[in-house]
């Protein structure tokens, strides 16, 4: 999806955004153990087309599940099954099969009213977050930080759907560092399509009637995964002329997390998809680029940026991220002049070190 989408989205604070079964199903079937005997909560979920509920509900004596709860922004309807419109917010309770056909159906699902309007952040919804072990939902992206804070604050377990946006800030990275939250399995192609009102302007191709396609989508979680232990196979030798040092911090910059050298003991800078294949056993991250957090060795003055039509203007950009010192300049691309120096940023890394003691 095209920036300009999901920045109209988050300046209108509308994240209607609604995941495909496929997709919850080729996530959640990576953490089934972590579901048996346990509450689930999905606590951003229109039942008419949340597929999170439909896929908890009817694999509820599958998952050995104890309890399903989802509460629902006003405006949705009282009765699951008709058309008939309401304000009012209500919560769903599924405790299983009580018939024995394998279906939830519309008796079997306690459909309740809220006082309020559903709201995550508000005290009866809190109340029945405390009554869940595990939250599984697509949160909205603009409320993503408050989102995870509440998570944490209470203490669950969680599997929820972000943008990978979202690494760099400084409320969510240092969770990411600290190794309290990881990435998932993610959607395929680093994108997903979710069912949407908004207009689809993606440009790859792929378009799906009545979806939108959000590139840059993943999985957060805090549930843990045996695929994440396994280490990352190496096989690439370090040379100064394949792995330049950056300009303004101490770190070699990697430009795909399968030519991470064997060899290398030192700080690296890699891509932000090297997120999805981190092991914690192999690796440790040292920080992020992104605005740096105070840790870059140089401040630039005044920049002249080239792009590469030729258009020159004056910026401050390359103290955003990690920066390479080039002897010319490069042939149609961006880069910048500050004095006498060339130029070029790269994107946004990841700076790990592999630990001591772990063989190559």
């Amino acid at each position: 999806m095209a920036k300009r989408t999901i920045d109209k989205a988050k300046a209108a604070k509308k994240d209607e955004f609604y995941t495909q079964l496929e997709d919850i199903n080729n996530e959640l079937r990576h953490y089934r153990e972590h579901f048996r005997g346990k509450t689930v909560l999905c606590n951003c979920d229109d039942p008419r087309v949340s597929n999170f509920f439909t896929y908890f509900a009817y694999n509820f004596e599958f998952l050995g599940l104890k309890k399903l709860i989802t509460t629902c922004y006003k405006n949705q309807d009282m009765d699951l099954f008709s058309m008939n419109k309401s304000e009012q917010a209500v919560f769903l309770v599924y405790e299983g099969d009580k018939n024995g056909n394998h279906i939830p159906d519309a008796e079997e699902i306690g459909v309740k009213p809220l006082k309020g309007d559903g709201d995550f952040r508000s005290n009866e919804c809190i109340e029945l977050l405390k009554e869940a072990d595990v939250v599984v939902t697509n949160p909205p992206f603009s409320l993503f930080r408050e989102y995870v804070a509440q998570l944490l604050e209470y203490d669950k377990k969680f599997l929820i759907i972000g943008h990978q946006n979202a690494l760099s800030y400084k409320e969510i990275f240092p969770l990411i560092r600290d190794n309290k939250m990881w990435l998932g399995f993610g959607f395929k192609g680093n994108a997903g399509h979710f069912i949407s009102a908004y207009e689809d302007v993606a440009t790859a191709g792929d378009h799906r009637k009545g979806m939108i396609r959000v590139s840059g989508v993943t999985w957060f979680t805090n549930l843990d995964y045996k695929e994440r232990h396994e280490d990352i196979i190496l096989y690439k030798s370090y040379s100064p002329e394949e792995y330049p040092t950056y300009d303004n911090y101490d770190a070699i910059n990697v430009s795909k997390t399968a030519d991470i050298p064997c060899d290398y003991d030192g700080i690296m800078g890699v891509p932000i998809t090297f997120l999805v294949k981190y092991c914690p056993g192999q690796f440790e991250i040292v920080g992020v680029t992104k605005t740096w957090y105070g840790c870059a060795s140089k401040v630039y003055g005044p920049q002249v940026q080239i792009d590469k039509s030729g258009k020159q203007s004056v910026v401050t950009k390359l103290n955003d991220g990690p920066v390479l010192a080039l002897t010319a300049p490069p042939v149609r691309k961006t880069y910048y002049r500050v004095n006498n120096g060339i130029y070029v940023q790269t994107y946004a890394r990841i700076l790990i070190r592999r630990r001591t003691g772990v063989p190559a």
